[in-house]
């Protein structure tokens, strides 16, 4: 009886058109990706959403929408190792984002195509496709633009070298301009810089700084008697 529940002709029929519109979406999400010469290109993503597909049409013929809901949060982990096999690390750069996250794209679209939910699975498709063309020209444009410190997030450091013997008067000096300035100091250090010079260095508690506030506070320290260079930099949040 189960067997000829299972071969009957209109879940049969059933399957075929999740499988169809499985491998039509991941056939297009794949496209793209062969094109620009991915690691995972056409047959990768294809065969992720044919499977995605398979998996859930299974579980919905076994178990109805609980064996379904139940498989696919075990295809989204499947597919999460799937893509970090894609992720590759070199030094400080890192690639294969983009081809981890597209093998979940496909891996949605298969999904929804095993749930029947062909239209939203076409929806997704498009959106997958639109991320991947259509967001090219907006992050070309936003990488070639030049990068202000007054919107890039970063560590900012005040270094200030002076006579040892006025180190309290240059650091009191040093603190009522960060205050006036709106500054916070989220570390202080003092090192040592031969036998009568102290370097000052101060971390600031902001990781967004305007460039010309902190050249000014700079340059009126160089003012400041005793004080024999005052600078600043920047460091990744994640130096």
């Amino acid at each position: 009886m189960l067997i000829a529940q299972h071969l009957a002709l209109t879940d049969i029929l059933d399957s075929l058109l999740s499988l169809v519109f499985a491998f039509t979406f991941g056939t297009a999400i794949g496209v793209e990706r062969q094109l620009r010469q991915r690691t995972a290109g056409l047959r990768t993503n294809a065969l992720v959403a044919i499977a995605a597909a398979a998996f859930v049409d299974l579980g919905l013929h076994l178990q109805g929408p609980q064996g379904a809901n139940y498989i696919s949060g075990y295809i989204v982990s499947g597919v999460g190792f799937l893509g970090a096999g894609a992720i590759m690390k070199e030094g400080a750069n890192i690639m294969g984002l983009n081809t981890a996250a597209t093998l979940w794209g496909s891996a949605a679209v298969g999904a929804m195509c095993g749930a029947d939910l062909w239209v939203q699975a076409g929806l997704v498709t498009f959106f997958v496709l639109a991320a991947n063309t259509l967001l090219r020209y907006l992050v070309l444009y936003i990488n070639t633009r030049p990068t202000s410190t007054d919107d890039t997030e970063a560590n900012y450091h005040l270094y200030v070298v002076c006579e040892r013997a006025t180190l309290a008067q240059t650091l009191s000096k040093l603190q009522q301009l960060l205050d006036s300035s709106g500054y916070a100091a989220r570390s202080t250090e003092k090192h040592a810089l031969g036998a009568n010079d102290t370097e000052i260095e101060v971390l600031l508690m902001t990781t967004i700084a305007r460039a010309e506030q902190l050249n000014a506070i700079t340059a009126e320290m160089e003012q400041v008697s005793g004080v024999k260079g005052a600078f600043w930099h920047t460091s990744p949040l994640n130096g």
